[in-house]
């Protein structure tokens, strides 16, 4: 959600029953991250779900230990961090009272995050937007739930009611969703973006590691908008990972390339949080609905 979400999505999401999350580096500078997560924590206030913030631990973020600060500051519940599991990180989290969940792509990065103290997990399956991993969900749920009975959230592909049950019947606490929210009334994308959420389909993601150095998920449309074949992309340097500035390339991700999950084809509309989040609690009930139906459950 780089770029994508701010405080007006957050908030909403909150309201709405759900966990909210931004990214530190959509506030610049850092001021602007203390002013940001001051309205949070205002406007949330009394509010059952809890607010997050993602957090790039890699050697290319040259704020993390000034955000952090911001972070201890407004003692934010939920840390998510990704690209680099960081024993210091979660200590500090620990110490205001907060938890930490790690994205990771497969089980030896799960168990590296759990060593250094993360306190969850969030399995970043294929077809996940953004920066992704190649692993079928059955197989890294699978895997993962061998050894850890810790949360656990899974993301990929998720966008309907349907998919949140399936999440949980593979044994996932939570269901971790991203692109849906992008075509929303409360986020920061600009309307090309949101519109080519609703009109495109899995077979628009294109999956490439040339903007970041690292492999993700993004919309086909964009890529050709910016002069560039998205059949015959070359490989990028992932000794050259960048993610502060957008990436490596003058089509910046995620300014101009915009990242997208292969589950797009559920979103129909774009519409408020609040009209969203009520439509994936009712396919949800209804898909519930339908399995107990089928299988006799109570």
């Amino acid at each position: 959600m780089f770029l994508v979400s701010g405080p007006e999505l957050v908030i909403a999401q909150v309201r709405s029953g759900i966990v909210g999350s931004f990214p530190s580096l959509n506030a610049r500078p850092v001021s602007q991250l203390d002013e940001w997560l001051h309205q949070i924590t205002e406007e949330t206030a009394g509010c059952e779900a809890p607010f997050a913030v993602n957090m790039i631990v890699h050697k290319s973020n040259a704020r993390l230990e000034e955000d952090l600060a911001v972070l201890e500051k407004w003692k934010v519940p939920l840390v998510i961090t990704s690209l680099g599991a960081n024993a210091e990180l979660n200590q500090a989290v620990h110490g205001w009272g907060g938890l930490v969940l790690h994205d990771v792509i497969d089980d030896r990065f799960a168990r590296k995050a759990v060593d250094k103290g993360a306190d969850g997990l969030i399995a970043v399956a294929a077809g996940a937007g953004g920066h992704a991993g190649r692993l079928s969900p059955f197989a890294l749920v699978q895997e993962i739930r061998s050894w850890f009975d810790g949360p656990l959230a899974l993301s990929g592909s998720i966008a309907n009611g349907p998919a949140i049950l399936a999440a949980q019947a593979l044994g996932a606490d939570f269901a971790y969703i991203g692109t849906p929210w992008i075509a929303t009334e409360e986020a920061r994308a600009v309307q090309g973006y949101k519109d080519a959420i609703v009109a495109g389909s899995a077979s628009d993601i294109v999956y490439s590691n040339l903007f970041t150095g690292v492999h993700g998920n993004y919309l086909r449309p964009s890529i050709v908008a910016a002069g560039l074949d998205p059949d015959n992309l070359p490989e990028g340097d992932r000794n050259q990972m960048n993610f502060g500035s957008g990436g490596n390339t003058a089509a910046k991700a995620w300014k101009d390339i915009w990242g997208a999950g292969q589950g797009i084809g559920a979103v129909e509309a774009v519409e408020s949080v609040a009209a969203r989040t009520e439509r994936l609690e009712r396919e949800y009930q209804e898909a519930l609905a339908r399995l107990r139906a089928r299988t006799g459950m109570a």
